[in-house]
């Protein structure tokens, strides 16, 4: 028998614990929201949180880019 009573049905949180907020871009480096947003979260509506989502995979790049540091200097 399946139990329906704990289904809900809302925007999980994409959370990877991987909790590190990115000291230039202020995203976090494991799920690319805001410190805002992942305050946010839980008082979000489904609609924001989809939103949000749908923004998410656009930021990754923001963390990629490498700025110089020590692999910069041995080209």
């Amino acid at each position: 028998m399946k139990d329906d009573v704990w289904q809900r049905d809302e925007v999980q949180s994409p959370c990877i614990k991987l909790c590190t907020i990115h000291p230039a871009e202020r995203i976090c480096v494991g799920c690319f929201r805001t410190i805002d947003e992942i305050s946010q979260w839980s008082r979000l509506s489904p609609a924001e949180r989809s939103t949000i989502m749908a923004e998410l995979p656009a930021r990754a790049p923001r963390l990629a880019k490498r700025r110089g540091g020590r692999m910069g200097r041995m080209g």
